[in-house]
């Protein structure tokens, strides 16, 4: 488990699914200015190309995983998943293409049990933003800052910490259209 030292008021940005530069040829200016707010970020994979990383970490400390679209070079950079605490809390990171027997539809619920026990899991893959609590742990998928595909519009999101692990987590998603 990787310890991230986090406090109450840390601004977490979350990222999936960027995709740069085969979806857009770089991040949206919505991203852009909630980088320039941001103290962690997390990006659940398919970042497509090193670049992005290395262009994320300008701007605050970032927590990466691996997707199936990323090349090799961010595959031997990057994990395929992550164990994180943050401030107290336990975070999963994952892409959540889980390789073989990976439902799509089942994305959500196999993230979830990729980390037993955590406060949060976040994850990426199916583009789709998924806000949802499931006992006590928040299942985060922020969605696609480049490429929605079946979401009404791009996405990426935050989480809030509570004060301590007695308090949930919060998610949050922030909507924009294709510029």
């Amino acid at each position: 488990m990787r310890r991230v030292e986090g406090a109450a008021n840390l601004r977490i940005l979350v990222l999936s699914d960027t995709h740069i530069p085969h979806r857009a040829p770089f991040l949206p200016p919505q991203v852009c200015a909630a980088l320039r707010q941001a103290d962690l970020i997390l990006h659940a994979g398919d970042l497509a190309s090193e670049e992005v990383l290395d262009e994320l970490a300008l701007f605050a400390p970032v927590e990466a995983v691996h997707g199936n679209m990323d090349p090799r070079e961010v595959r031997r950079r990057l994990p395929r998943r992550k164990l994180l605490e943050i401030g107290g809390y336990r975070v999963g990171l994952v892409h959540g293409d889980g390789g073989e027997g990976w439902d799509r539809s089942r994305v959500p619920e196999q993230a979830l049990a990729a980390f037993p026990g955590a406060h949060a899991v976040v994850f990426g893959h199916t583009h789709e933003p998924l806000n949802r609590q499931r006992g006590a742990t928040l299942l985060f998928n922020p969605g696609s800052p480049t490429d929605p595909r079946l979401a009404p519009r791009c996405s990426f999101g935050w989480l809030h910490l509570g004060r301590g692990p007695e308090e949930p987590i919060r998610g949050e998603h922030v909507f924009f259209s294709r510029p």
